[in-house]
Order: structure tokens, then sequence, then C-alpha cells
């Protein structure tokens, strides 16, 4: 059966739940924590896993479960700008091995990580669309779902 991908339980949280449908008891809530930056990263997915996990951190949206989304989005941002480089030293058009004018390969590579990077950048609220349907609890009251394991199973249990 397909249809559109479940919203995480935290997400229909802060969102609201104007369907009014049950939320998940079960689904895991890892801690927030910020992941370790893989050592496979260029420099400039490294400056921008820096820049974004200041961020993430702040507000919670980060575990170490998401390392590897988290870099998928950075290797993809330090793809797009290497190919935005090279576009603008090259310029969009370039001539074939046999003289044609063709569309540069940078263009297709600039796209298609400026495509996942906007996929991956709505997983975590870093559009504005994306960041639009979420509603976060002023600063002076408590996260949104930071309870600990003791106090779920004693609001919720079905002894």
């Amino acid at each position: 059966m397909r249809g559109r991908r479940p919203k995480p339980t935290r997400i229909k949280a802060l969102t609201g739940n104007p369907g009014k449908r049950p939320l998940n008891p079960h689904e895991p809530r890892p801690e927030p924590a910020l992941p370790d930056c893989p050592p496979e990263l260029g420099p400039l997915a490294r400056e921008e896993w820096a820049r974004i996990c200041v961020d993430l951190v702040k507000l919670n949206l980060v575990t170490r479960l998401d390392r590897g989304v988290l870099a998928t989005y950075c290797a993809a941002y330090g793809f797009w700008v290497e190919a935005l480089q090279q576009l603008q030293k090259f310029g969009t058009m370039v001539k074939s091995p046999t003289g044609y004018p063709i569309q540069s390969p940078y263009l297709a590579i600039a796209n298609r990580q400026a495509d996942l990077m906007v996929r991956v950048a709505a997983e975590f609220g870093f559009t504005p669309a994306s960041r639009s349907r979420i509603s976060a609890p002023p600063p002076d009251q408590l996260p949104l779902l930071d309870l600990t394991r003791d106090d779920y199973e004693q609001g919720n249990s079905t002894d």
C-alpha cells in the first residue's frame, strides 16, 4: 500500500494532529546528541557539517542515528559547491570533442546535488516550507516529548 510517507511522531506532535489519529507510543526516541563528523567528508562538506550542527543541536533535532543522512546532505552540499565553482569558471555551455556546444556536465551535477540537498533538508526542517509546518514551544517551556522512559511508562501504562 503506497501513499504519503508517515511523519515521525515528534514532527506530528510539533505540527499538530488534525486527524486525531493516535500517535505511535512505541516509536524509538533516541537521545538528541551531536554525531561525529565522518572522516570521509571533504573540506567543504565538513564546513557545512559544522555550520548546521550548531543549530540542529540547539533545537534537539539531531541524534547519533542521523549521522548518515546528515553526512549525505553535507556531501551533496560539498559537491554542489564544487560544481558551481566549475560552472563559474567554464560556463554552462562547453564545446564537445566534435566542436559543437553542449551543456556543461557540471550543470547536471549541480542540479542533482541541489535536488538531493532539498530532499534531505526537508527531513531536518532546513527549508522554509518544512519549518512552517513545525510549531516549537516557547523557550521558557519544556521541550516537547522530553520525557524519560520512566515518565512515559508511568503515564501511559495499560496495567
